[in-house]
């Protein structure tokens, strides 16, 4: 194996198995800045040795064996008191030889509590979002600093300083390594579920990587809290939706709208997967919370053979239960389009005639280009044209503004298009 593939691998391991390292770290030590430094102190040992010495037959044991005793060593010659500058003063100090006998064992005890553990503090609402997100991926995802700034676009310094931030403020407020109790876990665990969903959300069109990260970590949660049904409908909304990846943007990079993509090329994979995580949530009881709802409906499309079988009844449904619990003006959009597809334009075009004084889609292009939609299939062309050249004004997409001066453009020949729905 040459020193290039041997970096690979260790590359490869160390994005499986670095969360659990710092998880069983963390519970040792009690704070996840010291736990990451330990891992890594591993992580540099392998790169060192590995293309001499080869791949061990069972690298993450090793990493953690070595990010073990690395820990071990520095709290024995109490360097571990010097660095926390005497945050943990006499009593850790007394319990010194005691906890180097709890790490040399606990850390090999079942992962699954401290990878939970992790979970809910790298999701910390006392956080940013940003901050959260960041470490998050860094923690949990194995991303570097690096690859966490490409995926989203921003300096690597910010992404730098996020973390470090999060981490201090995490040891500052002694925020305990541990799963929140009841009833602090509902909320605390929305907090994970956003986290999670942003990550997804920014690589939905263009950094797939990002869908890939959060589907993992999604997938692990939904392990290590089987009996919460948001949990399952989070990742079956996921599944459904990455279903789709390779049927929404076209060969020059446009974006091809739902009802009008090859379903051939949706993955088949994905959406039974997605359906069994939405079937798990349903049969937990209770009653279907927002991610579960959002898969309800995306389970409509993927069920759908083709786009005329859409059971638009059901999905006008499903948001109008999804506004309920989550008063929004975009789900009373998607709403008014699940409306026009069930009962016809002049239907959706009575919620989206009320939505057209709502400020926070004063600059939201999807709501004329909607409202543009009904009007065409009205016979409204003159009408149509004009919010359809409103939406072109406000996309910051250029494929997407040509593809809304089509429309326009089809009005204006006299050939209204059918209402249609972004993905």
């Amino acid at each position: 194996m040459t020193v290039t593939d041997t970096h690979r691998a260790i590359e490869a391991v160390w994005r499986i198995e670095s969360a659990r390292i710092i998880a069983g770290l963390a519970r040792i030590v009690r704070d996840v800045g010291l736990a990451e430094e330990f891992a890594q102190d591993a992580l540099v040992a392998a790169l060192e040795q590995w293309p001499e010495s080869g791949v061990p037959d069972n690298p993450g044991a090793w990493l953690m064996a070595t990010a073990k005793h690395r820990a071990i060593d520095l709290w024995r010659r109490n360097k571990l008191l010097e660095r926390k500058h005497g945050e943990l003063g006499r009593e850790l100090e007394a319990q010194q030889e005691s906890a180097v006998a709890d790490l040399d064992t606990a850390i090999d005890d079942d992962i699954g509590d401290d990878l939970l553990r992790l979970v809910f503090i790298s999701c910390h609402p006392i956080l940013s979002t940003e901050a959260r997100v960041a470490l998050t991926l860094r923690l949990l995802g194995g991303l570097t600093t690096d690859e966490i700034a490409r995926a989203f676009l921003v300096p690597e310094p910010t992404v730098a300083q996020r973390i470090v931030r999060a981490k201090r403020t995490l040891a500052e407020k002694h925020v305990p390594f541990e799963v929140p109790r009841r009833p602090e876990l509902a909320a605390r665990l929305s907090s994970v579920l956003e986290v999670i969903y942003l990550i997804f959300n920014e690589g939905y069109w263009m950094r797939p990587a990002l869908c890939e990260d959060a589907l993992r970590l999604g997938r692990i949660l939904a392990e290590l809290v089987p009996e919460e049904p948001e949990v399952h409908g989070l990742v079956a909304l996921m599944e459904i939706q990455a279903s789709r990846s390779r049927a929404r943007i076209g060969p020059l990079g446009e974006p091809i709208l739902l009802l009008d993509q090859d379903r051939a090329r949706w993955d088949q994979l994905l959406i039974r997967r997605g359906l069994a995580a939405l079937e798990r949530a349903e049969e937990l009881g209770a009653a279907l919370g927002p991610y579960a709802l959002q898969a309800a409906i995306a389970a409509c499309h993927a069920r759908a053979r083709t786009a005329g079988e859409t059971d638009w009844r059901r999905i006008a449904t499903l948001y109008e239960a999804l506004a309920q619990l989550m008063p929004s003006p975009i789900v009373e959009l998607n709403r008014a389009v699940a409306l026009a597809m069930a009962f016809g334009p002049a239907a959706g075009l009575e919620l989206v005639d009320a939505l057209t004084s709502e400020p926070s889609l004063k600059t939201y292009h999807l709501l004329p280009s909607v409202r543009g939609d009904f009007l065409a299939k009205l016979g409204r062309t003159d009408e149509a044209r004009a919010e359809f050249e409103r939406a072109a004004a406000l996309t910051r997409n250029a494929r997407e503004r040509e593809l809304l001066l089509d429309r326009a453009r089809a009005c204006a020949g006299g050939q209204p298009q059918l209402a249609r729905r972004f993905d």
